[in-house]
């Protein structure tokens, strides 16, 4: 395996008897689409805003490209390469989804003082709001305003502000939550026509999802990783079945 682009290693939390994360130890390559299933429950969500800073850890360490972030807020671990779709949560509903994108490109080069006005009229801002928006499929709908985008185009424009970001690692939480099935297989298509050009860490439930994209599996259960691996040695992994499957011996 490639050197990691990101290294947990006895990552724990507690929340007074309540043990969160519990000695977790994770890789992810860069490149890979590393998924992480487990039960409600499981520590998934706990253990994702622990890596972009909005929760300190009371043990363990996490190295991004072999520095370690534990003493970083979560702006400069966005500065170092972390975006997390989870906390773009204030898409602008007058504004057409070039706007957003745009705006997102612009405060990542920090011109704020210029906010609306530069984003609507900065050819150079658009041009690359455009090409983030054709990198995700959705260059025809880049004039639509969000108000009238469904649910999951929504969804799908949080993603590609979260790469406006220019992040080395993504940290997906549920991406596919509240989508119909035929979202979902966009959002399916929208990660996969990315897949080898960002790294991402993809906290999912949808299972057929999880199997098309992921190239490992790390399961957590009650805070810990029993198990990562391909999606076959996942779907083949005796403790995994019984842990978070809900099967038996037979």
């Amino acid at each position: 395996m490639s050197q990691p682009l990101l290294s947990v290693r006895g990552l724990r939390k507690r929340f007074g008897g309540l043990i969160a994360t519990d000695g977790v130890d994770l890789d992810v390559v860069e490149g890979e689409i590393h998924a992480l299933i487990g039960p409600n429950g499981a520590g998934k969500t706990t253990l994702l805003t622990q890596l972009f800073g909005e929760l300190s850890h009371d043990a363990g360490e996490i190295r991004l490209d072999g520095e370690a972030i534990d003493s970083l807020a979560t702006p400069q671990r966005v500065h170092r390469g972390l975006a997390r779709t989870f906390q773009i949560n204030q898409l602008l509903p007058d504004f057409t989804m070039l706007d957003n994108v745009a705006l997102a490109v612009q405060a990542r080069e920090g011109h704020s003082f210029r906010f609306f006005a530069a984003a609507r009229g900065d050819k150079s801002l658009r041009q690359r709001a455009r090409e983030y928006l054709g990198a995700a499929g959705l260059a025809h709908r880049a004039e639509i305003k969000v108000a009238n985008l469904s649910h999951g185009e929504q969804k799908q424009l949080e993603f590609v502000i979260a790469l406006a970001c220019e992040p080395r690692l993504l940290l997906l939480d549920e991406p596919m939550a509240g989508l119909g099935h035929a979202e979902s297989e966009q959002m399916v298509a929208m990660l996969a026509n990315l897949k080898g050009r960002i790294t991402m860490l993809l906290v999912e439930h949808d299972m057929d999802a999880v199997f098309a994209l992921a190239d490992r599996i790390s399961v957590l259960v009650y805070g810990r990783v029993i198990a990562t691996g391909t999606a076959e040695e996942i779907r083949e992994n005796q403790e995994v079945r019984i842990a978070y499957l809900g099967e038996g011996d037979a």
